[in-house]
């Protein structure tokens, strides 16, 4: 009989500290789930706002290729931002666009529009820790063919 009560009284905090381990794991876990669903949230958001500069630059190309510039924007640049503006706080300052036309801007070549949010803020600091930076990048790249003018 006291062997049994001695037992129970060495084993008195496992219970509390497997229970303190066990939920920081979690917690930890959960966190980096909640970070995860929002980056692949903003990859989205960036992939189709660069969907949406391709298809304007599909019918109305830009001469050259161009980095966007808030100062001197072109139309496309205009689309990209207007479809970030929900996800992105400031997408005029945060959000890199790049427009380059792959051969000549004419019907059945390529315009490549690429969507850059170089410092994507992470919620939870442990995660920053293991990264080594509280900011991770996101990029997004889609090409689309030309479809007007005709060149002669």
């Amino acid at each position: 009989m006291k062997s049994r009560l001695r037992s129970m009284e060495t084993e008195n905090g496992q219970s509390l500290v497997e229970l303190a381990v066990s939920i920081t794991l979690l917690m930890i876990l959960l966190a980096g789930t909640i970070d995860l669903g929002r980056a692949f949230f903003t990859w989205l958001a960036l992939r189709d706002a660069a969907q949406e500069g391709a298809s304007y630059g599909s019918i109305i190309p830009p001469s050259i290729g161009l980095t966007c510039n808030p100062a001197s924007p072109a139309p496309i640049c205009l689309r990209v931002w207007d479809n970030l503006g929900d996800v992105v706080n400031d997408p005029n300052n945060d959000i890199i666009i790049t427009i380059g036309i792959i051969d000549h801007p004419c019907l059945g070549n390529t315009v490549q529009v690429d969507v850059d949010y170089p410092n994507f803020p992470l919620t939870m600091p442990f995660l920053g820790t293991i990264l080594g930076s509280q900011t991770i990048p996101i990029h997004a790249t889609i090409n689309d063919t030309i479809l007007t003018p005709i060149c002669p």
